[in-house]
């Protein structure tokens, strides 16, 4: 039990002795191979389009999943852009877009159009590998994740 108390209070003094120390430098080979330099974006973010086949998939998936709903995404109008990297170069180039659309839904019989707003983002997708696209359909974001009224979603 003595060996076991002493063992402790050796790794304890050895512990807060190292939490002293300042810390050191960038290594040479962290200086001189960017390992610090961090995330290298290059901005090569698609246009609009690009995640216009994303959105009425992953739409008709949330709707079925999380609410019940039927609801679709039919078609695709007055595709553009509102704004690309308005925060500047240095955080993560995004490309924000705007579309109407028209959203299908036998739940409802009918058919109406409205506006989705959408962003591709540089390494926002799977594992930081490629683009990802976040949206949000005006009048169909039942959980408020970018409320009011897809304001969040918006740059």
């Amino acid at each position: 039990m003595h060996k076991i108390k002493l063992l402790f209070a050796a790794a304890l003094l050895m512990g807060s002795a190292l939490a002293t120390q300042p810390a050191s430098a960038a290594s040479w080979l962290e200086m001189n191979f960017g390992l610090l330099r961090g995330p290298g974006y290059d901005g090569n973010v698609p246009g609009c389009e690009w995640g216009l086949y994303k959105i009425p998939r992953r739409f008709a998936m949330k709707e079925r999943r999380f609410w019940g709903s039927d609801a679709n995404i039919d078609e695709f109008a007055e595709v553009r852009e509102v704004a690309f990297r308005p925060w500047g170069d240095k955080v993560i180039p995004r490309r924000y877009c705007e579309a109407k659309v028209l959203v299908s839904s036998a739940e409802f019989g009918k058919q109406a159009w409205t506006s989705v707003y959408y962003s591709i983002g540089e390494d926002t997708g799977f594992a930081g590998f490629t683009w990802g696209v976040t949206w949000c359909v005006v009048g169909m974001d039942r959980n408020l994740a970018y409320a009011p009224n897809c304001k969040q979603a918006r740059p």
